[in-house]
């Protein structure tokens, strides 16, 4: 079913943000907590820094109703710089590549990709861009290419 999120950036934080928001809201963090050094090896891409190996590379936490609070570390040395304006995403779980697809091209129309929309190593269809207003969009998809 389609469902939006709130996706939230965190530098080297996010474990004791989303603990903090499990002790607000309760309930478990849905699939546990996903590591950076669960990242398969990709070619051309530098190898995973130790200290880098143990950060959250994704979290979600049902809050209230049926919303998900979303999050990841987003570490310095892997390109990124969080900072207010930045750090947060509206995240969109679209129930087919076609309506992924819809959304994407019109939300980012006029807007800046960051990453254009293609199969992930976790088996989603996903991209993300920011939109000609500066808000922050990703979508993903989990239905598979025919």
């Amino acid at each position: 079913m389609a469902s939006v999120s709130t996706y939230l950036n965190f530098p080297r934080s996010t474990e004791e943000a989303f603990n903090f928001y499990k002790s607000v809201f309760g309930g478990d963090f849905t699939g546990g907590i996903h590591r950076f050094s669960g990242i398969p090896p990709m070619d051309g891409a530098p190898p995973l820094s130790p200290a880098d190996k143990d950060l959250v590379m994704h979290i979600e936490l049902p809050i209230t109703g049926s919303h998900v609070l979303m999050g990841t570390d987003a570490p310095e040395s892997m390109g990124f710089k969080v900072t207010m304006g930045n750090n947060t995403h509206i995240n969109l779980r679209p129930d087919t590549r076609k309506e992924t697809e819809r959304l994407f091209k019109a939300l980012s129309a006029g807007g800046e990709v960051t990453m254009e929309l293609q199969d992930m190593f976790w088996g989603d269809y996903f991209g993300s861009f920011k939109d000609k207003f500066g808000v922050n969009w990703m979508v993903n998809c989990q239905e598979k290419a025919k």
